[in-house]
């Protein structure tokens, strides 16, 4: 079990596989272990340094509410940790919000970056308020995150494909899961965060080769927000892919373009660099 000691929290992470170094910084809600099968997927080709963020998983909760800062700060905090002086970052939802703002603040220490399924807020736009949802019966919060997980996703589109419905049935799992009260607490805490995220004014300062990924029938990042970030960073580029919030897992070719991508070596890659 590796923790950090952050001063307000003991922050749990874990590294896996072996390659180019890989921040993986994850969404709305995850942790290592629910996001396991996408994380060894990247291990299986990248060295992947993860953590659960503060008020997570096995990462303590703070007493303080903290802001999008805060997150990134831990995020710079574990490279230091770890000794990457660069990594190549890959940030998912909510993870996507915290890797640009780590990317603005600390735009040498990145590689190459990924945004997948996230927004800039601000004039930007923002992604769905989660925060609408913490209050509502079960069976409602089932039914706005199904529809906003994938435009496509009602009942006659469930019959239809299997796949997308154990995503669905998954979800319905983990929402109806007991939680401590820490462990709510520690999730309203990142709701709130994510309510204030705004980088887009400060998008520009992102000097890292990056790819927005984005589902086309995504409707908690919508595929504007994604077109919206890839114009404001100098060296970005924008694919849109076949499935909603979850394309990576829905579209075959999202995985294989998004390792492609992070795997071209640029001048400061860390790519067979000796290990740390």
């Amino acid at each position: 079990m590796a923790t950090l000691p952050l001063g307000d929290i003991d922050l749990y992470w874990e590294r896996r596989g072996e390659g180019p170094r890989l921040l993986f910084v994850n969404g709305s809600g995850s942790t290592i272990e629910s996001s396991a099968p996408l994380i060894d997927a990247f291990a299986r080709q990248f060295e992947v340094v993860v953590h659960d963020q503060r008020g997570l998983g096995r990462t303590g909760v703070p007493e303080r509410q903290p802001a999008m800062a805060d997150f990134a700060r831990d995020a710079a905090a574990l490279l230091d940790h770890v000794g990457w002086d660069t990594a190549n970052v890959f940030g998912i939802s909510f993870g996507g919000m915290v890797a640009q703002e780590l990317a603005v603040t600390w735009p040498e220490r990145i590689d190459r970056l990924v945004l997948c399924c996230t927004s800039p807020g601000g004039e930007g736009g923002s992604s769905y308020p989660l925060d609408e949802l913490t209050t509502a019966p079960l069976d409602e919060q089932i039914q706005i995150w199904t529809r906003h997980l994938d435009a496509r996703f009602d009942d006659a589109w469930l019959a239809e494909h299997p796949g997308d419905r154990a995503v669905v049935e998954l979800l319905e799992r983990r929402l109806a899961q007991p939680k401590t009260h820490e462990q709510q607490r520690g999730e309203w805490m990142q709701i709130v965060a994510r309510r204030g995220h705004d980088v887009w004014e400060r998008l520009g300062r992102i000097t890292s080769p990056t790819l927005v990924a984005c589902g086309a029938y995504d409707g908690i990042a919508p595929r504007s927000n994604s077109e919206a970030i890839a114009s404001r960073i100098p060296d970005a580029r924008c694919r849109c892919y076949e499935g909603g919030h979850l394309f990576v897992y829905q579209d075959p070719q999202a995985m294989p373009d998004i390792t492609e991508f992070l795997q071209t070596r640029s001048s400061t890659a860390a790519a067979g660099a000796p290990p740390s």
